[in-house]
């Protein structure tokens, strides 16, 4: 396989290459067609961040020794495992969480930076030890969007919210109390109107008869505008006095 030199310097030497390719663009060796190379400086420094493994068993010593003063746009934050993460510059735990996996990034309740808690729209640095506190019955909260950083994460984050409302919404029934005049048939007319709008009704409650008795029918439905549309109708049958309702 044939590759220029470009090619063979970002094969051989990986992102630090790449970087200096893209830095010296409109330079006067890349506007003469001159061979463009990382510089040793920033090699040296690739290879280290790929040796870590091998010459830190300890992520604080690891955090002593990292020093990264290129890369300005980019920050490398270390899980308690030692692994580096690496983020845009300004990003926040939330960032860090989504970036290791999306159920940490869900479940995410707090984070401890160099083992100090802090909050979640905190800007790591680079070298931060970082540790995602997680909850498993914690959702994404919509105030993340407001300060993450990563469309990876932001992406996850309305996922979340998208799934957490269509699950709400199915667990979640309305029981409507209806106040009605004693009359024959009233109660069928308003079970007829439910079932004609498309809705199941679960459980109906009669109390003995009186003046006003109240009914209660418990629906499977959630819907804020549906509910609304339901009692306009329900309120048009001969009889019916009252209505409330409230979700269960």
């Amino acid at each position: 396989q044939i590759r220029t030199l470009e090619m063979h310097e970002e094969a051989e030497n990986g992102i630090a290459a790449h970087w200096a390719y893209e830095q010296k663009k409109g330079t006067k060796d890349y506007l003469e067609e001159k061979p463009i190379f990382a510089d040793k400086k920033e090699l040296i420094w690739v290879q280290q961040l790929k040796n870590w493994q091998k010459e830190f068993s300890n992520p604080e010593e690891f955090i002593q020794s990292l020093k990264i003063d290129f890369f300005k746009d980019r920050i490398f934050a270390i899980t308690p495992k030692g692994e580096v993460i690496d983020l845009p510059a300004g990003a926040t735990p939330v960032d860090f969480a989504y970036a290791i996996h999306t159920d940490i990034g869900d479940s995410c309740v707090g984070a401890k930076v160099n083992n100090k808690i802090v909050p979640l729209d905190y800007q790591l640095q680079s070298g931060d030890l970082v540790e995602i506190l997680t909850q498993k019955s914690k959702k994404p909260s919509e105030s993340w969007l407001k300060f993450v950083k990563t469309s990876h994460a932001r992406k996850k984050i309305k996922s979340g919210l998208r799934q957490s409302v269509s699950s709400y919404q199915k667990k979640l029934q309305t029981e409507f109390k209806i106040t009605v005049a004693d009359r024959i048939g009233i109660l069928k007319d308003i079970t007829t109107v439910i079932s004609r709008s498309h809705i199941n009704i679960v459980k109906v409650s009669v109390p003995e008869t009186g003046h006003f008795p109240n009914l209660k029918i418990l629906c499977d439905l959630s819907d804020t505008e549906k509910i609304q549309k339901l009692i306009l109708k329900l309120k048009k049958i001969k009889g019916v006095k009252e209505i409330s309702y409230k979700m269960v």
